[in-house]
């Protein structure tokens, strides 16, 4: 893992890009870690007690803060204060983008509704990160990652055909909308910046996961069928699966073409079996998957991880070791794209803290690490000023 450290002189392709960030938790805060890998000037604008994502730490550190805010500044506001609203009012004026996730209707509330923003700053992207939408009969129920993917239709299919259905380890629904929105930021600002219109973007939780899961929905209209669970198998290809190996790790394998299936088997000593019309071809293979995986299970469970590892490799067959933390750490392959890195924090053991590096690989402009993840209203001096700071902390607008 590569050791790296901030460099705050760092440029990146959206330097001079401000963005206003008042969006809270996961969504919102993906969606401006992209923009501020690639230099934007991302302000967190966060109430008293900081955005709710400091308060997931591990062993007392905030991890999810440090990992997802870095790049970011923060400056700490109390939202019901007017003279509060009012200095969110002034610093639209400078910038580009306005992103929030609160419930639809709050920013109203506030005293920040988007026509107002807009007659301020007609350039103004502003973008409204929710669970169901700004409009629709869900538009102002409560809208976590989870219940997304319950009602998208993932949890449904997956997980094993004898379990019940499972939702994903991770915050799956809010990094597809992190991701999704940050995308259709870049189409506003490149339409605000030839025409100086700005626009409200609509980004719920809940479509850009139901995006991902096509072709359900033509699939069903076909069958009349709910994709059934399948563990780590597929309804659409056969081989693809999980297999255990005789020293207790896991390999993952998908041949998912006529010609690796065929590659397969003869490198397992089965090229018989693309005789037998249970195999012969892919239709086949997915109406016959257990029987498929009972061979090559045999194959790879008689061999260790590094043996199957090797032998495939040499064969050109689609097969990987199913990773953990521990192995990722030094694995030789993410070092060398540098996926993962280590920057120095002293409140994690041994001094550093491991984190994603920036991506993606771009030749003319590379993406920036410029500054940890920002303590609790560290930059209000730097970005309001020290006269403007004091002022709000006497009328009790800021902490």
């Amino acid at each position: 893992m590569k050791r790296v450290d901030f460099n705050p002189t760092a440029r990146g392709a959206l330097h001079g890009v401000r963005v206003v960030d008042l969006s809270r938790l996961v969504a919102g805060n993906i969606l401006t870690k992209v923009l501020a890998d690639h230099g934007a000037e991302v302000i967190k604008i966060e109430p008293p007690d900081g955005d709710t994502l400091r308060a997931w730490r591990v062993g007392g550190v905030e991890t999810s803060w440090k990992t997802i805010c870095r790049n970011k500044f923060s400056v700490a506001l109390n939202f019901r204060h007017p003279d509060a609203i009012a200095t969110i009012k002034e610093m639209v004026r400078g910038a580009a983008m306005l992103v929030e996730s609160f419930r639809p209707g709050v920013l109203e509330a506030m005293g920040l509704p988007p026509a107002e923003l807009l007659a301020i700053n007609p350039a103004l992207v502003i973008v409204r990160v929710s669970g169901w939408g700004q409009t629709g009969p869900y538009a102002h129920k409560p809208g976590f990652g989870t219940l997304v993917e319950g009602y998208s239709g993932f949890a449904a299919i997956n997980g094993f055909a004898d379990r019940e259905p499972v939702l994903p380890p991770m915050f799956m629904g809010d990094a597809y909308a992190g991701l999704m929105g940050a995308a259709s930021t870049m189409i506003a600002l490149r339409h605000a910046e030839a025409t100086g219109q700005g626009q409200v973007l609509d980004v719920s939780l809940f479509e850009p996961i139901f995006s991902v899961l096509e072709p359900q929905m033509a699939n069903w209209r076909i069958t009349g069928k709910l994709k059934p669970r399948t563990g780590s198998r597929s309804t659409n290809t056969a081989p693809r699966n999980v297999y255990r190996t005789q020293d207790g790790g896991w390999v993952c394998l998908s041949a998912s073409t006529q010609g690796m299936t065929e590659k397969l088997l003869r490198s397992i000593g089965q090229e018989a079996l693309l005789d037998d019309p249970r195999f012969a071809r892919n239709h086949d293979r997915v109406k016959n998957a257990a029987a498929l995986d009972a061979v090559i299970g045999a194959y790879v469970g008689a061999r260790s991880m590094a043996e199957n590892l090797a032998h495939f490799d040499k064969t050109g067959v689609t097969i990987g070791p199913i990773m953990d933390p521990e192995r990722l750490e030094t694995d030789d392959y993410v070092t060398a794209r540098e996926a993962l890195i280590e920057v120095p924090d002293d409140e994690m053991p041994g001094g550093f803290l491991p984190m994603v590096g920036t991506a993606p690989h771009m030749s003319a402009t590379p993406t920036v690490l410029a500054r940890p993840a920002p303590k609790l209203g560290e930059h209000a001096e730097a970005i309001l000023g020290a006269e403007t700071c004091a002022r709000l902390r006497a009328s009790g607008a800021m902490p």
